[in-house]
């Protein structure tokens, strides 16, 4: 049935933003959303194996306060100075309902996490698409404009990308009227994050998630820090939309993966070794690469298309993340999976690029 253009007018569409292919066949190697290749901490497991189940039937702390206190005593801020979500794609999602209500243009790098766009657009926002020099680094002075607020991803995604904080920290300078919101999500993988800022600059929001180093993607847990009137807005925002957004068990589990920092360390060791033992490897194959400090990386070859190899990977069930996009279509982005899965890969990209 075909639907009235007058009833069209009345609804609001977009482009959505288009995730990572997940694969239902076995013997899958995936290496193309940036997933975590280890379990959570133990002590998540054992929080499952002992929930009470009677308890779903309760709504859950509407404060999340057993997860927002160990957030705080980790990175020894107030409670009223973290703010936590459903994933981090949810923070960002209703930060940019609290803070981006200019006229102005918000500002963020053409290369980069592909739903910063579309919360634009469903939130009604203008925006501005800056351009990453030619080796993908953002130049501060672009950022010196007017504009109705900035963000970007530190490191950058898709490209794994570091800024440094001094860097970061002359856009927030320059920016005292407008609010800099930093996307931290791969940052324990080598970077120094911006969180030392906060009292510094009321501006500033960094925000975080569970779903790299912490290996929760599927618990959906993000949170954002900064000054804490920044933070009471947007839990005012949050509690005129919807009270209840993080569960009970996402809570717990996430307090128990902030309590064992040992096991945090040494996963995120165990990918940052991995990484860096597989940009050798590629080398050796005729890859380009940036200097990546997440759990990615994003390669080139000096002679083989992207497409070609990454539909040739997924011949071989290894699947890794292609962008038909302006500047980075000749461009991968392969996920650092174990030891054992990186081997699988290496091998089938020298039957691959030889041919």
């Amino acid at each position: 049935m075909a639907v009235r253009e007058e009833l069209l007018r009345n609804i609001r569409s977009v482009e959505p933003y288009v995730p990572g292919e997940q694969p239902k066949e076995n013997d899958i190697i995936k290496l193309n959303t940036n997933e975590n290749p280890y379990p959570p901490c133990p002590g998540v497991r054992q929080v499952l194996n002992d929930f009470d189940i009677c308890k779903m039937r309760l709504y859950p702390d509407t404060n999340s306060d057993v997860l927002v206190s160990e957030l705080a005593k980790k990175y020894n801020l107030d409670k009223s100075q973290i703010f936590v979500g459903v994933g981090s794609d949810d923070v960002i999602s209703m930060a940019f309902m609290t803070f981006f209500n200019s006229d102005k243009p918000i500002l963020f790098p053409d290369i980069t996490y592909s739903f910063y766009d579309v919360w634009a657009e469903v939130h009604r926002i203008p925006y501005k698409r800056i351009s990453l020099d030619n080796n993908f680094r953002i130049n501060p002075n672009d950022y010196k404009s007017e504009n109705g607020g900035i963000i970007f991803p530190n490191p950058n995604a898709p490209t794994g990308v570091l800024e440094s904080v001094e860097m970061i920290e002359d856009i927030i300078k320059a920016n005292p009227n407008s609010i800099v919101m930093i996307d931290e999500a791969y940052i324990d993988f080598g970077g120094e994050s911006c969180l030392k800022l906060i009292d510094k600059y009321e501006n500033l929001l960094v925000i975080q998630t569970f779903s790299k180093s912490r290996s929760m993607a599927g618990m959906r847990i993000g949170f954002a820090m900064g000054n804490s009137k920044l933070i009471k807005y947007l839990n005012d925002v949050k509690f005129s939309v919807n009270s209840y957004t993080m569960n009970q068990l996402s809570q717990i589990c996430g307090a128990e993966s902030v309590r064992d920092e040992k096991y945090f360390k040494n996963t995120v060791e165990l990918i940052i070794n991995t990484r860096e033992k597989t940009k050798t490897a590629l080398a050796e194959l005729g890859f380009e690469f940036t200097d990546s400090k997440s759990n990615f990386l994003f390669v080139k070859h000096n002679s083989v298309k992207a497409k070609y190899i990454f539909e040739e990977l997924k011949k071989k069930k290894i699947y890794v993340r292609y962008w038909n996009k302006p500047r980075i279509d000749n461009y991968l982005r392969i996920t650092v999976g174990t030891p054992e899965e990186m081997s699988k890969l290496i091998s089938a990209l020298k039957e691959i690029v030889n041919v």
